[in-house]
Order: C-alpha cells, then structure tokens, then sequence
C-alpha cells in the first residue's frame, strides 16, 4: 500500500492543511449522518460522508462560476440529449478539484480505504451506450474548455437495465439507482416549468392558441460538472416529471377523489425509465413523451435565462429576439430532442408574437444537429396520428416548414416530384410519418456526423439531397473521450510514467502525447509501460476471480470487445474465431499457441432477440471451452456480466487487444476504440468509424487493419453475398458452422441455435462470412507480435503517442469554433477562497 501511496503528481499534491481540513469535515459529515440515524457508521455511511466533504469544495466554485456567467453574459451552449451516461462521479470530482491525494491521505488516515468507498457509489446508468457516454465526456471537455455551457436531460428514477446471466442468458433488472440517495445533485423547486400535452388548436384573432391541454410539471435537479483544475463548475439539468396538484382533480371528476390522487403516476411515469434500445427505433407515445417534455422544459429556461441576462435587462423591455442566436446555441445529441425546432418557432410565434421569417432565422441560427448514425432502423419516423393527438400546434408547425422547404426544393428543381418526396419532412405510406432527422438538416445551421468516414457517408447517401443544395451546412466533428476519466482516473499508473517522461500539460493538451515516441527505443521506458500494462492485468484478473470466481492466466493475451451486443458490430465475428481457435487447439493438442483470454461484454435491448441469443452462444461455448481438460489455460472465454462505465474503467487499462470489427460503412465512429488505444492496448479492427483515423494518427501498420473496405461492402452489395460461398470454400468456417448447427455447444437443445445460422447463411446484412478469412488471418498476426513482448509494447507506446487527437477536449473545441461560434478560455476563475476581481 505504501508504494502506490507516494504523493502522484497527476492527482493532486496533499497538503497538510488540506488533510486535516478534509479529515474535519469528514467526520463532521459522518457525525450528522450518524446522531440522525444510529451509533455505528455502514462503509456507506463513510461513503456519503466523503462524498458530502468533496462536495463542499464544489459549492463555492459552482456558484461563482454561474456569478461569473452573469457578470460576463457570455454566449451559452445547451446540449440537449435524452441520454446523459455519467458512471460515477466522486473520483472524477476530485480529480478535477485536485483533490484526489489529500482525499486518500485523509482517508488512510482515518483506517478507511478509498477505492473500497469509491466502489459503493451507484453509476447513474442514464445512456444506452456511445451516444450516452459522449454526452458525459462532452460535459467535462466543456467545463475544462471554460466554456458556458449546459447539459439538458431527463433524471431517469430507473436507468439502464442491470444486466444478470442465468443459465447463460440475459435477465434484466430495474436499476434503482435512487435507492440511498444522490449526493451530487440539488432539486431546485424554485425553477418547476409547466409542460403541456394534448389539447387543440383554437384560431384567435391573435393566432393560433394551443388549448385544453394537459399539464405535467418539470422539475429540474442539478448536477455540479467540474471543468479539470480551472474552477469552473457548470451544470448538468435534469428534468423530473410531477402531477400538479389539481392532476386529475378538475369539475368533471367530482366523486373519486383517491383515484385521481392515485393517477398522479401516469404523469409521472414520464420521467421513470430510460429506453433500452441502442441504434433501434421503437415509437412508443411514451417515448415521444419524454422527448417532448425535455425540450419544451429546456427551451422556457433557456428563454427565461435569455430575458433576465444582464445583457437583457440594458432592454427597458426584453421584446427583442434579434441577439438570441448570439447568445444562445442548442446542439442536438441525434435527432430525440428534434421537437426542440418546433418548439422554438412555437414560442417565437404564438408566445412572442414574432413573425414567420424572423423566428425561423432565429431557429435556424441557433439550432445545429449531430447525427450518430446511418442504420435505417435507427432514425426516428413518428407517425403522424400520435403527433395529431399529442401535440396538434407543433404537427401544424411542422407542416408549414415542410411546405416551405419543398417550396423552395421546387423553385431549385423544377418538375423533379421524386427529389420532393426524397427530401420531404412527411414520408407517405400507412401511417404517414414525420422523418425527424430531414426535420433537423432542414432547422439547423449546421449537420455533423461523428468520424470522417461516418461524415462523408452521410453527404452521399443518407442526406445527399440535402448536401446538393447547401453542402456548406455540412461538417465533421471527430469523436473524443476525455483523458481524466479514461487515463488519470482509470490508468493512474500509466498516466504517472507519462507524465515523468513529458511533464502533466498532456492532461489538457492531449496532442502532448506525441512527445512519447521519443522513447519508443528507450529500454526503460518500455519495460514501465509493460509492468503498468500487467499490474493492470493482475488487478483486473483478481478482480473476476473475487466476483465471478473465474481464475485467468494473466500471461495471456486478454482479446476485449465491450459494447453494446448488435448484429452490426459483429460479436459473432468474434465468437467464429474463438471457436476456431478451440478447433485448432483440439487438433494440435501438443502444438505451442499463444494463450488468449477472450472476454466479450455488454448489454442487448430487451426486445433484441438475435442480439440475446448471441450472449447465449458466446456463454455456451464458454461452457464447453473453459471446462476441456485438452485446452487448459491456453483459452478461455468470459462474458463480462453488466456492462457499464465504472466495469469499463477496470477492464479497459487491462487490456491487451481491443476488437473494433463492425462492418465497414455501420460504426458511426466509436468510442471505446479510442479508450483503449489511450490505455495501452493494440486494436484489432476493420476501416470503419474512428478507425480509420486511428490507422491515420499511428500509421496503419501499428494497428491490425483487416477485411474489406466500405467500397467493397457497396461492391458486394450490387453483386449480392452469397453466405454459402464462403461456407463451402472455408473448410474451418464449415466446421465452426457445423457445430454449432447441429448443437455441438448445445448437447440438450440441438436446435438452440438455428436462428442464428439460418440468419448467417441466408440473411445476414453485415456480412460476417465475408471477413471470416481476413479476419482469422490477421488474428495470426497478433499472436506472432505477442511472442515478442518489447516489439508488442513498442507498438502500443506508437499507439499511445498517436491517441492525442482523440480527446474530446479537440473535437469540443472544434464544435465551439465551427458551429457554436465561440472560443474556448483557459481564464481560471478565482477560487471561492479569493476575492473577485
């Protein structure tokens, strides 16, 4: 323990007064939980104490910082998503306040263990997968950038699912992540909205008004976001739905009072889950419910904000609109909080009684839109009739930008009637729908993808109609991870021997990082980025035997793919060659193989049958693998049950290879890709997403790049895969098929897993057998560079020094320059204990 204790620089120094003052508080917190309660303190007591005594440094900063924004009046930026995936947040909070050390010493102090108090904090689950998790590193790039910025969500009571494995198959769990309490966030009552549903639309000689509807109330909870050691604290808002207390209690429900009382819940059932489905539409009304509430919630306070603005108040009356898109911008995380756009010229039309043009100027100007992917079940096609019924204005509102929009498609295209049904908002068909993603291209002044790749895919195909006529309205911004969380914060040990070797600005400067391949040859160096890389695998392989009593070879190559479980990412790929490998293995039981662990997690959408029966498959080969006496510890195979961001903070610094091998053409960008490759890993993985660039940024010979090429998908596409092909030529791939058809790895239920081979040999749109040889190949390839050890830690130090571009505090700045309009600051605002300039 004293080893690992030393005072590590990129942590924080311990002061000795800041020791004792966090020991005080500490256990004046931990008093006043106790004289509440009991006399004898729970680990989750000393939890909620440390976590209330970090808290407080937030307080002070966050305060003067929303100070410094009204004083200042600078532009604001309000990213709206309906998934904010955060993990846990005491170790990120002190990391950012520079606190961490003195925390530990502190706490050592006091016969307690940091990381055993860190570990009973709940993650707030509040995302599905990427689009979630880049939200949450959005948020700290934006506090460390200086910028005012603000993240609008909903306060899910339950998030993603809790993920348990039965007999080798996904059960789902509520996850009740509000159970003992938030600590880091603040109810503010004071700042409830009103969100109205339903109702018509009456006609007045002032317009149109939206009436009879029904009202739920949104209330915010607020969530400090501490930038890294600048002072700045902005916030995370999130909304909670409540009946108002008339709820149900109007004249025409006279008699059953308990029952209306008892109906509160249907209001607030807006904000109780989360919806678990990654890269899947499913229109349920409650769904378009949750969006609706966010947005309309998020739009009145940031008008409110807008009017009240010192800026606003010179106004004698705050009437003018024409400064909003200079002080506003909204950014929209995909297309679910679309609604935003009609909400906004509804406010701008019947409240502020502007007139048609001015308010779509200003929707425009200040709206821009980030698409997160190119899967045609993925974007969101309301159906007219819920529109009708739900929200009758915005429908009317919606009608007008599409007859405009078509309008003016004509006016540049005449008589071409196919190119206005392409490009129009309303699809026709049984029902007629509402194409949101065409609604946000068409209200917003700038459309991204997320990887180049992925960007210009979206130019030609999906919205290249649109790009014809104003290609300027397109850009790409990058995908990033913040280095905090994914290297200080889960890797100290690596982030430590870094900033030996270059000093700490790579923290907030990640192109630093290139500094590193002035020591690619340096014996020393290599031989501490391998001990960090296996302490790593150590730490993580007591871990599996402590929860999973599962025991791994910590010698082994540990191969990870962790991500969602989708057809499109190929975990079947992945499952084909560890079957192969257990084939080979069976043959040549004498040969020498290099050992592999190969450990697949994540979760499947409840509803995703196909993608259930993969974790099925992948646990059943599992079973017969790890128990053949003939394999011993050459290869094993885990599923990594409940998949999340605190588990990806543990496995992700331990891993060897990291397996990035969707289809070329479907993987937005990725993230965890980018994760790994910061934390030491080599990737193996096709030319898709943020691959490519990786490829790009490390040399394309420093990563293991297989399979074919988005060109040679839409080649294959025109000449039609043919699964069986590949079937018969492959004698391997036959015999892996083979087996599992016929229930090699299913003994009692041989028929378990026809579904999965009838979809890999007669419909299977990401064309697994197609990669199959190059695939196998190049996984040869791996285990070559394996069996020499300073070559393979070579490669990752190459890895590791290209990984710079990929900080989300790059493509944050990218977003605030390009499309936001404003600059990132490094000002640090006086801390509480200083006083204002």
């Amino acid at each position: 323990m004293e080893a690992i204790r030393k005072q590590i620089s990129v942590r924080g120094i311990a002061g000795l007064g800041d020791v004792a003052e966090i020991k005080k508080s500490f256990n004046r917190h931990l008093h006043f939980t106790l004289v509440k309660d009991r006399n004898v303190a729970t680990p989750r007591d000393y939890y909620f104490a440390l976590a209330h005594t970090v808290r407080d440094h937030l307080v002070g900063r966050w305060i003067r910082t929303q100070q410094y924004y009204y004083e200042k009046d600078p532009k604001r930026i309000h990213y709206l998503s309906l998934e904010f995936y955060m993990g846990r947040t005491l170790q990120n909070t002190m990391i950012n306040l520079g606190l961490q050390n003195a925390c530990d010493e502190a706490i050592y102090q006091l016969g307690l263990d940091l990381e055993e108090l860190e570990d009973i904090e709940e993650d707030a689950g509040l995302g599905n997968g990427g689009l979630g998790r880049l939200a949450a590193c959005f948020l700290d790039s934006m506090a460390s950038l200086g910028l005012a910025a603000y993240g609008y969500g909903i306060r899910y009571e339950f998030g993603i699912f809790n993920q348990k494995i039965t007999n080798g198959w996904q059960v789902e769990e509520a996850d009740d992540w509000l159970r003992y309490g938030n600590p880091w966030e603040k109810a503010r009552p004071e700042y409830m909205l009103p969100v109205h549903f339903y109702g018509r639309v009456e006609h007045t000689n002032e317009g149109p008004k939206w009436v009879d509807t029904q009202v739920v109330l949104a209330m915010p909870y607020d969530t400090p976001v501490p930038g890294y050691k600048n002072n700045t604290v902005n916030t995370m808002r999130l909304w909670s739905a409540k009946a108002p207390n008339d709820f149900n209690l109007q004249e025409f429900n006279v008699g059953d009072y308990i029952q209306a009382v008892l109906d509160r819940n249907l209001a607030e059932n807006i904000s109780r889950v989360l919806y678990p489905n990654d890269n899947f539409f499913e229109g349920k009304e409650l769904r378009l419910k949750q969006e609706y509430f966010v947005v309309a919630a998020t739009l009145q306070d940031i008008m409110r904000r807008f009017k009240s603005s010192k800026f606003g108040c010179r106004d004698p009356v705050r009437t003018s609109f024409e400064a909003f898109p200079e002080k506003v911008a909204i950014q929209l995380n995909d297309t679910h909080p679309a609604l935003a756009i009609p909400e906004l010229m509804r406010n701008l039309l019947d409240i502020e009684q502007l007139d048609w043009e001015k308010a779509w100027e200003i929707t425009t100007k200040t709206c821009a839109y980030t698409n997160h992917t190119v899967l045609p079940e993925a974007l969101e096609r309301w159906p007219i009739y819920m529109f009708e019924k739900l929200l009758p204005r915005h429908l009317q509102i919606i009608y007008e930008i599409n007859q405009r929009h078509l309008d003016r498609v004509a006016a540049l295209y005449p008589g071409d009637s196919d190119r206005l049904r392409r490009m129009s908002l309303i699809e026709e068909g049984n029902p007629k729908r509402i194409n949101m993603a065409h609604l946000c291209v068409v209200g917003s002044h700038a459309v991204n993808g997320v990887a180049r790749i992925h960007s210009d895919i979206v130019k030609t195909t999906v919205f290249k109609d649109f790009c014809d006529i104003e290609p300027e309205k397109f850009q790409n911004k990058t995908n990033g991870i913040t280095p905090r969380r994914w290297l200080v914060l889960c890797n100290p040990g690596l982030a430590d021997i870094i900033a030996e070797k270059i000093g700490e600005e790579f923290l907030t400067d990640l192109f630093q990082l290139r500094k590193l391949l002035d020591f690619v040859n340096d014996e020393m160096f290599i031989r501490d980025v391998a001990k960090v890389k296996q302490e790593n695998k150590l730490k993580f392989a007591a871990y599996l035997e402590s929860e999973y009593k599962v025991k791994i070879n910590p010698e082994s190559i540990f191969d990870i793919q962790v991500k969602r479980i989708h057809e499109y990412k190929r975990q079947l790929l992945n499952c084909l060659h560890v079957i192969t490998l257990y084939n080979r293995i069976k043959k040549e039981p004498n040969k020498k193989f290099v050992p592999r662990t190969v450990m697949i997690g994540g979760k499947a959408a409840p509803g995703y049958h196909m993608a259930k029966m993969i974790i099925k498959l992948f646990t059943s080969v599992g079973e017969v693998v790890n128990h053949d006496p003939v394999v011993g510890d050459r290869l094993k195979v885990i599923f990594l049950e409940n998949y999340r961001v605190s588990l990806a903070e543990k496995v992700i610094p331990a891993a060897d290879l990291s397996e990035q091998i969707s289809t070329a053409g479907t993987e937005a960008s990725g993230t965890g890709n980018m994760k790994f490759m910061l934390n030491g890993a080599l990737t193996i993985g096709t030319m898709d997403g943020a691959n490519v660039e990786m490829a790009e940024e490390a040399g394309e010979e420093h990563l293991f790049i297989f399979g074919m090429r988005v060109e040679d998908v839409e080649a294959m596409d025109k000449a039609g895969y043919n699964a069986s092909e590949y079937y018969e030529r492959l004698p391997e791939l036959k015999q892996v098929i083979d087996q599992i058809s016929a229930g090699f790895f299913s003994p009692k239920e041989p028929e378990l897993f026809k579904d999965i081979v009838n979809m890999l040999m007669n419909h299977d749109r990401f064309k697994v057998f197609a990669d199959y040889e190059a695939y196998i190949s190049c996984q040869e390839k791996v285990n070559e560079l394996y069996r020499n050890p300073k070559e393979w830690t070579r490669k990752v130090i190459r890895n590791i020094a290209a990984s710079g571009k990929f900080s989300s505090d790059r493509t944050i700045a990218e977003y605030a320059r390009e499309i936001w309009g404003v600059e990132p600051s490094d000002v640090k605002i006086p801390p509480p204990n200083e006083p204002r300039e």
